[in-house]
Order: C-alpha cells, then structure tokens, then sequence
C-alpha cells in the first residue's frame, strides 16, 4: 500500500528535455513518478527512468498517444489503480509542424493541435473527477511564449500553445473551490531538441530578441513547475507564469 503522504505526478512529454527535467525536480521529494511519451523507442525514455533510478526513485514509463481520448482514459484508470490517485498533473507533451500557413496542409495543423491542445483536455478530463473527490491537486499546463506573440510559420503551435492558456484559465475557476490548482507555464527559447534543430541564423535571431541575451535552461522551467506545485505559490490559480528571459514582458 503507497504512503498516502506521497504524491504521485504524471507528466506527459516526459522522456526528454523539458519533461525530463521536471521528473527530476520531484523526485527531490521522493514522489512517484509515471512518464507519458510516444517516442518511437524507448531509449529516452529509459535513460530518463535511470536518472530517477539513480536517485532512489522507482518511476515507470508508458508509451501512449495522449492525443486518443480512449487511450488516456485507460492510462489514467491503471495509474489510479495502481497509486489510488493522481495528484499532479503535467501536461508538458507536444510537437511541430511548422511552415507557413499558406503551405500547411490539414493534416500538419490536426497533428499539432490533437498532440498539443486536445491532449491537455484528455488528461485534464481523465484526472479531474478522482480530484474533485479528494479536493486536492495540481495541475501545469505548459504552454510557450508563442501562444503570447504569434511566430511566423507556427501558426498551427501558437494557437494551440494559446488555447492552453485559454483552457487553464476556465478550469481554474470551473475548481478552484474544490482544492484543486491549475496553472500555465509559458517557456520561451529552451534549450531542448526541439530548439537545437533550428538553423544557427534563426537562433541568432532569437537570441537578439532576449534582454538576458542567453537560451534558458530545462531546469530553470522544471524550478517554476516545481513551485506552482508546492505551498509557496497557494494563493495561484488560473496564472500563466512567463519562463523566458525578458522575450515577452
């Protein structure tokens, strides 16, 4: 039987970078921790559960396109099954299919929104009502800096990134009174994957644009998940917290 003092956090999107991150963040307070990703294998995801390993955490991994309403539903039942609740929840999974509108075709846009967007109301819905009943949890959406600013050839990824500020907001108020706090976390230019493929222009052109005139750090958006979870930010809900270097103020 799991302590019930020990939180069980499902973080979607987290084999690698951002997601990664913010598995090791809460392995600081020994939680257990279920991985979501849909890698095309499992070495990420692997090495991700090894780190976790290293810290004493026994963490698990499933493969699950979190865009399948059915598949998220599932997941959630045997996560619930096996811990008896979930207590935060991370929607960190997301993708890109970038080109300008004019050259995107439906599918590009359908992928990015299902993937980014709809999987946010998958996992939100499968976890809200074991929440509602225990009137406790936490909830980080993470959204970008683009859904704030608009970027040219994402148009397909800011209005999915900016539907998730919209999402947050609503189910903020729809739970506040039970407990329950639900909060975004836009990131700017990170140093992921996703970022080390753009060409070396591009990055100096964003670089350009950052008072602090650096790329952040995983980490430095895991510390800002990490907090919107924890006592010191109790008085937030309904907020989305800017991770990114001055690019948009």
């Amino acid at each position: 039987m799991e302590d019930s003092s020990t939180r069980t956090v499902v973080i979607t999107g987290g084999s690698r970078g951002i997601g990664r991150c913010i598995a090791l963040k809460f392995s600081d307070e020994k939680a257990n921790i279920v991985l979501v990703h849909y890698d095309p294998d499992e070495s990420a995801a692997q090495e991700t559960l090894d780190l976790l390993d290293g810290k004493g955490i026994q963490a698990e991994s499933h493969k699950v396109d979190v865009s399948s309403f059915s598949h998220v539903d599932k997941l959630f039942a045997q996560i619930v099954d096996s811990y008896g609740k979930v207590d935060v929840l991370v929607n960190n999974a997301g993708i890109t299919r970038d080109t300008l509108l004019m050259r995107m075709e439906e599918k590009d846009w359908d992928a990015v929104v299902n993937v980014n967007l709809k999987s946010v109301f998958n996992c939100t819905h499968a976890v809200i009502r074991p929440m509602i009943k225990r009137r406790s949890g936490w909830i980080v959406n993470i959204s970008s800096v683009v859904g704030q600013i608009g970027n040219i050839g994402q148009a397909n990824y800011s209005a999915s990134k900016a539907g998730i500020m919209g999402f947050t907001k609503t189910v903020a108020r729809e739970v506040a009174s039970r407990g329950i706090r639900v909060n975004a976390v836009a990131p700017g230019f990170i140093e992921t994957d996703m970022t080390a493929s753009l060409p070396e222009k591009v990055r100096e052109k964003f670089l350009e644009q950052i008072p602090l005139g650096r790329m952040g750090k995983p980490e430095e958006v895991a510390e800002v998940v990490y907090w919107l979870c924890s006592e010191g930010s109790s008085y937030l809900t309904g907020q989305v917290i800017h991770v990114n270097g001055g690019l948009y103020m």
